[in-house]
């Protein structure tokens, strides 16, 4: 059916048999369906990529439709990139740091408006206030769980009101209670 031999001549192949002048969303996973069909998944390349060679061929792009396909596929990947191993709460330091990180992230998925973001980071540090609760009730040293609920609950606070943490948090770590609970940091 195909008289194409390379991959990118059945890409320009099959955008001519669509018969359309620009291409979106619907036309790019028209061309990975031959493309797959015709030479196996891993020939299928990036929705991105596709468009650049039917672009350069004379398509007018639907970048929006294009760039949405591409992020709803590789969602997962972006935010991989930004919070995986985020999470290193075992002292106080590396919890501060991780805040910190957490906070950053929040704050760069505020300003380009992303729910997404900005709902997983949230997600990521209610697993890390869990995990931090569940390893204080399993722990035989009381140090380890008194240090493992005092981060959780720097986590709720900064959940809550993450605007004041940093404040509320240096306050904290000169308090008697604190002090009194785990030396001075």
């Amino acid at each position: 059916m195909w008289n194409s031999r390379t991959k990118d001549d059945l890409m320009t192949e099959v955008w001519e048999k669509l018969d359309c002048e620009n291409v979106g969303a619907k036309e790019i996973i028209a061309i990975e369906t031959v493309i797959r069909d015709v030479f196996g998944e891993a020939a299928v390349d990036s929705p991105m990529t596709i468009a650049r060679l039917l672009a350069d061929e004379g398509a007018e792009l639907r970048h929006s439709e294009i760039m949405k396909l591409w992020l709803e596929r590789n969602q997962e990947t972006v935010y991989a990139g930004v919070l995986r191993n985020i999470l290193k709460l075992d002292s106080f330091e590396r919890a501060l740091t991780t805040i910190a990180d957490l906070d950053r992230a929040r704050n760069t998925f505020l300003s380009d408006e992303d729910k997404t973001g900005i709902r997983l980071v949230r997600e990521t540090a209610l697993r890390g206030k869990q995990e931090l609760k569940a390893a204080a009730e399993k722990t035989r040293t009381p140090e380890t769980a008194a240090r493992n609920l005092e981060i959780a609950e720097w986590l709720t606070l900064w959940l809550q009101s993450p605007g004041v943490f940093d404040n509320w948090v240096r306050l904290r770590l000169r308090s008697k209670d604190f002090i009194a609970k785990f030396g001075q940091l």
